[in-house]
């Protein structure tokens, strides 16, 4: 089954484990809901240093790119920052659906409710 790509912003205050934490735990919800989660906070630390200026902007831009290729913006959690709100204008003028975790869980709960 080919599942449409999510793409997942959240408020990421914590160091780099603790968002990876929170980011997997995330990507696992909406892996759950029937959608290939994409989440750049997961993995860009890996390979890139937030800390250099050049580092930091290919960071934003690889994740614009993502974000660009996704077929929904999923934002998660309850806390809202500049960042989270600028995924939110890039998808809105792309014409990307934006959604919370809870909304695509909702809707996932609706449909199995229904089939039964």
């Amino acid at each position: 089954m080919k599942r449409p790509l999510a793409y997942i912003t959240a408020a990421w205050f914590g160091g780099d484990s603790e968002n990876a934490e929170l980011a997997a735990q995330y990507c696992r919800a909406v892996y759950e809901a029937g959608f290939s989660p994409i989440c750049p906070p997961l993995y860009l630390p890996l390979f890139l240093n937030d800390a250099v200026p050049e580092e930091h902007k290919s960071g934003i831009d690889m994740g614009r790119d993502l974000l660009r290729r996704s077929h929904v913006l999923v934002v998660c959690g309850h806390t809202m920052t500049e960042a989270m709100k600028n995924d939110i204008a890039v998808a809105q003028r792309l014409g990307i659906t934006a959604t919370t975790l809870e909304g695509i869980l909702t809707v996932r709960n609706e449909g199995q409710l229904s089939k039964a």
